[in-house]
Parts: structure tokens; C-alpha cells; sequence
């Protein structure tokens, strides 16, 4: 039986790599157009993000009392007077020729003065923005910033975290990494994983059907549980190749995904050779598991487009199952009997090893399951490839 499965093994991979289309859109392309794409969106969202160091925004201010003015000369800001209304300035601000349309009351540092926390109106400063303009943005945060500075300078009763020495955010670098890993690369994961599975697990299966090949092989002597193993085992190699083209061209391209975050805190340097070890036996397990699956929905197609059609309910299912930890609270333990749901424990495993809060147990637990589960969608495609009804349909 081992020589079988070998040979049905050798065959397959042999089909695969000798064809140099299929190498190159499953294996070579994924990662490739991922780390282009992730990069590319990177960079963007840093240039659509973020304000030129250099940048000096427009603003133009009426009646702007000497006690502010001392504290924007040190700020970016070209100021200019306005006489008369702003209706023109706030035009060109909605025009996005400048940045700031300013208004102080008159006598505004007497108001100030006179003005009793409490009793009456408090003195408005009117601070007209663009917010479709990132410039116009950081403008309108950096003179609100000057002014709350400057009322808690008159009226200052207490401070609240003042001393700059002290970090006062006691999350950790391993806890921000966690978060953002977390909540994003195990849904990454499962699609990177599940999009080789179909790339490859439909036309070895359905394929050969359609192409009349699947024949020889069941009137040989071998046994149909050795077919089913070897093209399997094959189909989860491939496919697990395939989803780690995906996944590096992810993790390269993680620098310029994050570079317009405000936070340096992110890098894959906190996570351990066990955890990488642990996340690597998951998705192995998990490949496996979804090529066993996508092979016995495809047994009953008769064509690759059919066994598309068989299998795209499946991909929603997938999505869903990946995107639910993200909306999971991270201080709730998660139970027991969820790591014995197949393929819903692999994206908790991962999300777990992500955020550092795994347990070595849950993940023995999934893969067991997901192995077991495998086993069993093995010996359906045997009887499957035993039944002449399901595999010579017209």
C-alpha cells in the first residue's frame, strides 16, 4: 500500500511541477502580487496619512490675540490677518487652497479674563477646517492643541499624566504586536491556505473526470484508500507551498503596511521558534484538512467549473469563520469544545499565537481534531472512488 500512495504522490507532483503555468500562478504569483499589492497600499495610505515634515500649513486668523500668537511662532503655520469676515477664507478653505479659517472673538484676552468657569458663555474660537485635506487636518489637531494647552495654563487645578518621563500606557511592545497580528493575518492565513487548496485540489480530482483519466487509475490494482492518501497527501504539499508564497509575500510587505501607523511598536521579532513552530503545524494541519474537503465535494462534480461552483459556498463558510475572532472580547477565555470545531480552531490557534495567550493543549487538541476529521473525508473519497455512480456519472 505505501508503494501506492508513493506512486499515486510521484504522479501528482509530477503533473504539478512539469507543468510551468501552473507553478508559476499558484506558487510564484500569489506572494509576488500580494507583497506589490500590500506594499503599494502601504505607501498610499502613508502619503494620503501623513503631512511632509517640511510642510508649513496656510492659515489665515482674525483678530488673533497677542497671548496666542507667542505660542504658534514656533509651530508650522504661515499666519495671516484677516480684516472684515471670513466668508472668503472659509471658501478657500472648502477649496482646499488653505488649510486653517480662524475667527477669535474682538476683545477675546479680556473675555478671558473676565470669564467665570460656570457663569455665562465662555469666549468661542471659531476654527474653520478641511477635513478632506490630511494637511487641513493636522493644522486644525496642532491649533487646537496650542489652545487647550494654553486654557489649562489659565485655569490649571490638577494635571493628568504631565510628567513626560513616565510612559503612562502600560501595554507592552508584545501587546501591540499581538493586537494588530492578531485581529488581521489569521483571516489572511485561511484564504492564503484555502485559494491553494482550489487551485490545485479541483482539477486532480474533478479534472480527471472530466478529462476520462480518473478510469485507469480505478481499474488498477491498487487499493482506493492509497489513491485517496496519495493524491492528498500531494494536493496538501502543493497547496501548502502555494500558501506559504502568500504568507511571505504578507509578512514582507508588513513594514510598509504599517509605516503610516503612529506607533513603532510592531515586529515579528517578539514571537519565539515555538510559536512559529506551533503556527506551522496548524496550517499544515489545516491544509490538509481543506484539500480532503474541497476533495470530496469535487468528487461529485463532473468538470473543474461545476466542482467551482460545489465549492464556492464552502469559501463564504471560510470568511465568516475567519472573521469571528475579531469580533471576540480578547479578555474572555475561549471554551474547550470550540478547539473540537474543525477548521474554526485553527483560526482561534492562530489567533491565540498571535496575541501570545496560547495554550499549547487547545493547539494539540485542533490539530487532533482537524486530523481526525481528515481521516474521515478520506474514507469518503474511498468509497467514493469504490462507487461507480458517483464516478462515471453522466
Amino acid at each position: 500500500m505505501k508503494n501506492n500512495i508513493y506512486t499515486i504522490f510521484r504522479k501528482e507532483m509530477a503533473r504539478f511541477f512539469k507543468d510551468k503555468r501552473l507553478v508559476i500562478t499558484t506558487l510564484l504569483l500569489p506572494g509576488i502580487m500580494i507583497f506589490v499589492m500590500y506594499t503599494f497600499m502601504g505607501n498610499m495610505m502613508k502619503l494620503q496619512f501623513t503631512v511632509a515634515e517640511d510642510y508649513v500649513a496656510k492659515v489665515y486668523v482674525k483678530n488673533l490675540p497677542e497671548s496666542v500668537a507667542g505660542k504658534l511662532d514656533k509651530k508650522k503655520l504661515e499666519i495671516k490677518p484677516v480684516d472684515g469676515d471670513l466668508e472668503a477664507e472659509k471658501k478657500l478653505v472648502s477649496e482646499k487652497e488653505i488649510d486653517l479659517a480662524v475667527n477669535f472673538p474682538e476683545n477675546f484676552d479680556k473675555e478671558v479674563e473676565e470669564y467665570k468657569t460656570g457663569e455665562g458663555k465662555a469666549p468661542q474660537v471659531e476654527i474653520f477646517y478641511n477635513s478632506g485635506k490630511t494637511e487641513s487636518s493636522a493644522a486644525y489637531t496642532m491649533f487646537t492643541e496650542v489652545l487647550s494647552n494654553y486654557e489649562t495654563e489659565l485655569s490649571n487645578k490638577f494635571d493628568v499624566n504631565a510628567d513626560e518621563k513616565i510612559s503612562y500606557d502600560l501595554a507592552g511592545k508584545e501587546d501591540m504586536t499581538g493586537k494588530m497580528f492578531g485581529s488581521m493575518l489569521p483571516m489572511l492565513l485561511m484564504i492564503f491556505i484555502w485559494s491553494g487548496c482550489v487551485a490545485v485540489a479541483p482539477e486532480s480530482i474533478a479534472g480527471e473526470k472530466e478529462r476520462g483519466t480518473i478510469a485507469t487509475l480505478l481499474v488498477t490494482p491498487m487499493s482506493r484508500q492509497a489513491l485517496a492518501l496519495g493524491k492528498i497527501f500531494a494536493l496538501s504539499i502543493i497547496a501548502f507551498l502555494s500558501g506559504v508564497s502568500s504568507s511571505v509575500g504578507t509578512f514582507a510587505s508588513l513594514p510598509a503596511m504599517y509605516q503610516g501607523m503612529s506607533s513603532g511598536n510592531i515586529n515579528t521579532a517578539f514571537y519565539s521558534g515555538k510559536d512559529f513552530g506551533l503556527l506551522f503545524v496548524i496550517i499544515i494541519s489545516t491544509t490538509i484538512l481543506m484539500v480532503a474537503l474541497i476533495s470530496v465535494l469535487s468528487a461529485f462534480a463532473k468538470s473543474v467549473k461545476e466542482s467551482a461552483t460545489i465549492i464556492s459556498p464552502l469559501m463564504i463558510v471560510i470568511m465568516v469563520v475567519s472573521l469571528l475572532p475579531m469580533f471576540s472580547k480578547g479578555n474572555v477565555e475561549t471554551p474547550v469544545s470550540m478547539f473540537f470545531i474543525p477548521l474554526y480552531n485553527s483560526v482561534i490557534c492562530m489567533n491565540e499565537i498571535f496575541k501570545f495567550s496560547y495554550s499549547s493543549m487547545n493547539v494539540l487538541i485542533s490539530v487532533v481534531v482537524n486530523i481526525v476529521f481528515t481521516g474521515i473525508l478520506v474514507l469518503i473519497l474511498t468509497r467514493m472512488f469504490d462507487s461507480e455512480k458517483v464516478m462515471f456519472s453522466k
